[in-house]
């Protein structure tokens, strides 16, 4: 039997600024001192090359469809942190509503996408691939949109990667990431604790 997370704990953790990854079967756990968030103001960033590839409507967008396989499509990959105690963990905080997929269609399928968790107006962006060239930065924009439609403050991408510099992506100190978790966490109150 796989050993999954319980969701009160996750969440816990990322009320906290902690967030869980799979290593050779072990469950770590991470807060990096220089933590990576994109803001949803103006400092959000879509080239033009991508403003052209989306004016060609290239995908279908659709939200919590296939939350599994866009889990499965990040571990697709030759080193994973998402493993199975990974994938069940975040699939009961989908069934409990705390977890969200955005997916890239075509007419051959699922073709890119990203998954998080949200609690309060915080986003915790999780992982993302593609199968097709953009469908990744074009499901961060849609992520982005949804994201400032809902009143939300804060999207943590974790880690800063050359791919989210280029759309605004910027490091912010643990404890400058700390202080914007609170803000964002603010309406929970004891909640926090994902009692």
């Amino acid at each position: 039997m796989i050993e999954e997370i319980p969701p009160q704990i996750l969440l816990g953790a990322y009320a906290q600024g902690v967030f869980p990854m799979a290593e050779e079967g072990e469950i770590l756990w991470f807060s990096p001192t220089k933590r990576g968030i994109i803001p949803l103001d103006e400092g959000f960033h879509v080239t033009h090359g991508l403003r052209r590839a989306m004016r060609k409507k290239p995908f279908e967008i659709r939200m919590d469809t296939a939350f599994e396989a866009v889990m499965r499509g990040c571990a697709e990959r030759e080193e994973t942190w998402i493993d199975e105690a990974i994938v069940a963990s975040y699939l009961r905080l989908f069934e409990l509503g705390f977890a969200h997929s955005v997916e890239c269609w075509d007419e051959e399928g699922l073709q890119g996408g990203l998954y998080g968790v949200s609690l309060g107006r915080a986003f915790f962006g999780e992982s993302m691939f593609s199968r097709k060239t953009d469908a990744s930065k074009i499901a961060l924009v849609h992520l982005v949109e949804w994201l400032r439609g809902g009143g939300f403050e804060l999207l943590d991408t974790q880690w800063m990667t050359p791919h989210l510099r280029t759309m605004g992506g910027i490091e912010v100190p643990r404890a400058r990431y700390l202080k914007m978790l609170a803000h964002a966490l603010r309406d929970l109150g004891g909640a926090s604790e994902a009692g």
